[in-house]
């Protein structure tokens, strides 16, 4: 969907509707508010922990069993999430205020974006900052997965949000790299 702002003139690059910069700058938009939405998403999702996991137990055990069955330990691991979770929140509730904090966190990195959305060009380094983000999902997995006995499969399905993640940034980053240097001008030999 074009924004007003997208089908103006582009102040920072100065690029008027129908050229080729300005195509580009709104498919970037749309990538960086696919990525926006996705980040929302995601910390939506981790407030309601109890009832997802419920549903995910009930899903697991229900219609999706047959998938479920395809994968050893699945259905064990999901219940006992389901139950650890469940029984955590009804004796220590407090520490759900860690997965509040934790929402929270995706929501405010989803309103940095608000920079990116507005001049991609200037703001950048967001991007760049994110693209990072995305890559130390992994290292973050891999060593801290172990340690609290989480599954190798579920490690790589943490894994996954960072590689999924990283794939629309860096079609960002790769689409401004001319106008980045448009938007700089000559480089001065030095």
């Amino acid at each position: 969907m074009e924004s007003e702002r997208d089908r103006d003139t582009d102040r920072a690059t100065g690029t008027a509707p129908g050229t080729e910069t300005a195509a580009t700058l709104r498919r970037v938009r749309r990538w960086l508010r696919t990525f926006v939405v996705c980040l929302v998403l995601s910390g939506l999702t981790a407030f309601p922990l109890v009832a997802e996991t419920r549903w995910l137990a009930d899903l697991a055990s229900g219609p999706a069993a047959p998938l479920v069955e395809r994968v050893p330990g699945a259905l064990d691991w999901i219940e006992r999430v389901r139950t650890g979770v469940a029984e955590t929140d009804a004796r220590y509730p407090f520490l759900a205020y860690g997965t509040d904090w934790l929402a929270f966190a995706h929501l405010v990195i989803a309103a940095a974006f608000w920079g990116p959305i507005k001049d991609p060009v200037r703001n950048v380094w967001v991007i760049r900052w994110a693209v990072l983000a995305c890559g130390a999902v992994i290292p973050l997995a891999l060593v801290c997965g172990p340690i609290r006995g989480i599954p190798l499969a579920w490690r790589f399905i943490d894994m996954s949000f960072g590689v999924i993640g990283v794939i629309p940034l860096l079609i960002v980053l790769r689409a401004l790299r001319p106008l980045e240097r448009s938007f700089r001008g000559p480089v001065a030999a030095g």
